[in-house]
Parts: C-alpha cells; structure tokens; sequence
C-alpha cells in the first residue's frame, strides 16, 4: 500500500481530475466494489438541489444527533479544512484517517480516472463504516442522475431543496432540465420531501416523484415555512425557514421509520430543538460587530436573492458594503444587479481559484451602475482596509463563493487573534 503523507494525500485527491472519465456514479460504484462496499448496511439520506443542501444536512444530522443517532455526514465543498466535509456527530475526520484512508482509495488499481469527489466520497464512506454510524446524511455534488453520491443505494429520505440556474453547462439551460437531473436521486421505496420550486421545475419533479415514488413525497407548504419561523434558529437567513421546514419534515419521516415507538410530543420536541442548535458556518455567519462584518456564500443568483431578502427583512431600509469574489462561470453580473438597490460601495477580490473572475473585470463592471467600487489585488488587503476603517458606516457582508468565503474567514480568524 501506499504511504502518503497526510500533505501529499491532500496533494493527490486535490489535483485529480475535475470531470472523471466516467460519469460519477460509474466510477463509484466500481470504486465501492474495489472497497468491499462500505456503504451498505447503514440508512442514509440524499440531499440534492442548487441552494440550501448544506444547510438542509446541518439541520438533518442535528436533529439526529440530538436523538441519539450516530451520524456520519459529507458535504461539499469545505470552509477552510477538508475535513469539514467528513463528519461524525458533528467531530470532523481526524488529519491521521485522512492520511490512512486516503492512501488505501489512492491505492485502488483502477482503469477509470476519479475526480476528487469520487476519492473524498469514498473516504468518507470508509470512515463512517468504521465509526459504526447508525445514519449517513449525505449532499449530492453537481446533480442528482450521474452524480457519485448516487452509488450508494436506495435512501430511507430523499430531499430536494431549491432549485435553480447553476453548473448549466453540465446540467442544462432551462430549470425543467436542470430538475431533470437533479430528479434522479428519487428512488422506489424512498420518501421524498422537496421545497418549494419555480413552476416548471415543481412540474418535472412531481411527474418525476408520480412515476416512481407515488403517494410518498411531500412539497413543503406555505404552513410548514410558518411554523419553522417561530423557531429561533441560529443559522439566519428569511430562506433558512424553508430549509428548516424541509429538514423537520424528513427527520419526521425518518425518526418514525428508525423509532416507531417514539411518541409524537417526544419527536416533536427532538425535532424543534435540533433546529434550534444546529449551526453551519459560511451561512450569514456575523464574524463581527465592531466593525459589522458578515460572510455569506451565496455564489449565484438564487444565492444572492435569498441574501438580499434576508438583509432587507433584518436590516430594513440600510446600505451594505459589498466584498466580493466569485467564480468567472457564475452569473455574477445578475448577483451584481440584484444588489445595487441596497448597495453603497463594493470591493472586488480575485479569490485563489484557477476558476475565479479577475476582481478588476468585476469591479469594471459594478462601476457602469455609478456604484463606487475598490479592487484589492489580494484578499489579505480587504480584510485589512475592514480591520482599519472602524469608521464605515455601512455595514459589510463578503460573497461570492464558499472557496471566496474559506479564505477570507482564514486570513481573518489569523490578523483578529
């Protein structure tokens, strides 16, 4: 077997290939039989969609947490650590079963080419069958149909956030084809809850859901989105009602199937209290008060108009200082029109991304709307202009990208200590 170093297994799975020489759930499936199929024997859930799957997981496992479930979770991408995306009630993955596992999956004799995904999936599933997680709480990567997360088998719940134009290039140009593929995680024997969607996705994925699954799906109700405001959450955002609402609603189904004795008072209140203390960070997290600084990743249109609703609904009538970096295939001239409203200045950054939008170009086209825009050749140089100008008045929310959002949260996590 190989023996890798913990920089150079990291080295490794982060220079494989972007797309593989297979769709993903061909190439795990051969990966996972090469494994002895870790995968199987544990219940898990599938989170697809374009927006809220991370947040959706993070109130998922916390509810099951709180229930007294051992509970693996993967999500993607990370903040700053890759172990971020590999966790066990909530506990990431330890350097040294990074370095271990990932030298075993590094080691697998294959004829194919994996992307990263694929090598982070199955350390991941390695990791959980090891730990003897009782449930897997996982989110898909691009899509749903080829994505590698659909190797894994039949979910007990399948859920389906909102859906919106994102990696079009990959899964089509209209909504109804994009919910097409994300589609492709509802499966036979498998409860599925989505949210709320624009008409002509909600058309695809209920003809969808009728064929396959019918009489075992829910949409989330205008009620449902009401009931889930009342509960003080402390991941914030007016869209994070939804996602609460969606999550509440499959772990309903979930603890029902896993704990048919539980009653239904007791459930309830497992329910509203995982809510309630669930956490994801990246996600309207306030680093600051003094100077008010918030991050958020919003990394598309749908991103950013579930942001700008939540700035309006709680900070009515106020100005914002953008900072933003973002990645050159997103729509980040929409991201930017959605924002002048509220917008007094911006900065642009270039995040360190091969895939990143030059800040300059980005700030070029923010000043066309007379909007007063700086471009910082580092992001280094951002925080330090937030950390100096104590005297802003406008309060300063960074977006953009999660990669965007890491990064920054890094550099300043370090100048605050």
């Amino acid at each position: 077997m190989k023996n890798y170093t913990y920089d150079e297994v990291q080295q490794k799975i982060n220079h494989a290939s972007t797309f593989g020489s297979l769709p993903g759930v061909e190439i795990s499936r051969i990966m996972l039989e090469k494994l002895g199929h870790p995968e199987r024997g544990i219940p898990f859930v599938h989170v697809a969609g374009t927006n809220g799957k991370g947040s959706v997981c993070a109130f998922l496992s916390r509810i099951l947490i709180e229930g007294g479930w051992k509970v693996g979770t993967f999500t993607s991408p990370h903040l700053i650590d890759f172990e971020e995306r590999i966790t066990v009630n909530g506990v990431q993955i330890p350097k040294a079963d990074v370095t271990r596992l990932g030298n075993e999956v590094l080691d697998l004799q294959l004829d194919i080419q994996p992307t990263m995904f694929d090598y982070c999936m199955a350390i991941a599933l390695l990791y959980f069958k090891e730990q003897q997680c009782d449930i897997l709480v996982i989110e898909t990567g691009l899509g749903g149909r080829l994505d590698s997360t659909n190797a894994i088998g039949i979910p007990a719940v399948s859920v389906i956030t909102k859906i919106g134009y994102d990696h079009v290039a990959i899964l089509g140009n209209t909504l109804g084809e994009i919910a097409a593929e994300k589609a492709g995680i509802i499966k036979k024997g498998t409860y599925l809850v989505m949210e709320q969607q624009e008409r002509k996705a909600l058309e695809v994925l209920k003809a969808a859901a009728e064929n396959i699954c019918p009489g075992d799906y829910s949409v989330i109700s205008d009620e449902d989105i009401k009931w889930a405001k009342n509960i003080p959450l402390k991941i914030m955002g007016t869209h994070q009602w939804e996602n609460a609402a969606a999550a509440a609603l499959a772990a309903k189904y979930l603890i029902q199937k896993l704990r048919p004795d539980m009653e239904g008072k007791e459930r309830s209140r497992l329910i509203e209290s995982g809510l309630a203390h669930a956490s994801w960070p990246g996600r309207m997290e306030l680093l600051s008060e003094k100077p008010f600084f918030m991050v958020d990743g919003a990394h598309n249109g749908n991103g950013v108009a579930a942001l700008l609703d939540s700035l309006k609904y709680f900070y009515p009538g106020e100005k914002f200082h953008f900072v933003m970096g973002v990645m050159a295939d997103k729509d980040y001239e929409q991201m930017v029109e959605l924002l002048i409203p509220v917008a007094g200045s911006f900065s642009t950054v270039t995040p360190e991304n091969h895939r990143a939008l030059q800040g300059q170009k980005l700030a070029e086209f923010i000043r066309t709307f007379g909007i007063p825009t700086r471009n910082y050749e580092k992001i280094q140089d951002a925080v330090n202009e937030i950390l100096q100008d104590t005297s802003c008045s406008e309060k300063i929310i960074a977006f953009g990208s999660l990669y965007f959002v890491g990064e920054l949260k890094t550099i300043w996590n370090k100048a605050r200590l």
